[in-house]
């Protein structure tokens, strides 16, 4: 009788990967992330044992992660910009901007509502209050910029909240379209009808009121896609707030 097939051989990552993943894990916790920059390279190379070269490519990949930053003649940074390669990727599917506002309005009503809603359901205490700081920011903003920036925190904030990492991803790989968005709608509205969208949103989530919140949400969108200016869209005119399941 013939034997049975031979399992394949696994192979081990490549010492560049093991030194990756290595300091993947160190960047990622807080207390030395605080720290703000990586160690000398030839520090860095003794300490894990690897050569400058091997540590040279390491940290390349992880720039491209948008884990750190480098500049030359300078320490890395660090600097967890995590969805800087789907930003870039994004202007290279969809260069033209007006496409990219159209898609990202779709975008939005797919899944914001539904953050709103596990928001209103999973929402700690701790994940609530820089809901309300954000809110707080909006109502005191001064200038577009301070407006354009509390708007965005709100929705990031909702997104974390939400308790769905992916999605906070999303949400921050949008940060550069949605800063676009924002900015639009500020120039051409007073800062009063987002910041009642954003409150009817916030008090349904306080309240745990899951469907409240993502028909609120879904409104608020709606109404930000035409006050920019966007063309009517056949196809979102009926779109309903998710229902619940």
């Amino acid at each position: 009788m013939p034997p049975g097939p031979v399992a394949p051989i696994q192979k081990s990552p490549s010492l560049v990967q093991q030194v990756c993943d290595r300091l993947a894990a160190s960047l990622l916790e807080e207390e030395t992330a605080a720290r703000g920059t990586l160690l000398a390279e030839r520090e860095l190379a003794a300490q894990l044992g690897v050569s400058r070269n091997v540590l040279r490519e390491a940290i390349q990949r992880l720039e491209l992660q948008g884990l750190v930053e480098i500049r030359q003649g300078h320490n890395t940074r660090i600097v967890h910009q995590l969805h800087k390669p789907l930003t870039a990727a994004l202007h290279l599917k969809v260069p033209e901007e007006s496409a990219r506002l159209e898609q990202l309005f779709e975008l939005r009503l797919m899944i914001e509502p539904h953050a709103a809603r596990l928001a209103a359901r999973r929402a700690s205490p701790e994940q609530l209050a820089p809901l309300q700081a954000a809110q707080h920011r909006l109502r005191d903003a001064q200038t577009l910029e301070a407006a354009v920036q509390a708007d965005m925190d709100f929705h990031r904030a909702l997104a974390e909240a939400s308790g769905n990492r992916i999605l906070l991803l999303v949400i921050e790989s949008l940060a550069e379209l949605l800063a676009t968005a924002h900015g639009r709608g500020f120039r051409v509205i007073t800062q009063e009808r987002p910041i009642q969208a954003h409150q009817e949103i916030l008090d349904a989530i306080l309240r745990r009121d899951a469907d409240t919140a993502a028909r609120h949400m879904t409104a608020h969108i709606k109404n930000a896609r035409s006050e920019i200016g966007l063309p009517d869209n056949p196809d979102l005119a009926d779109w309903p707030a998710p229902a619940s399941a």
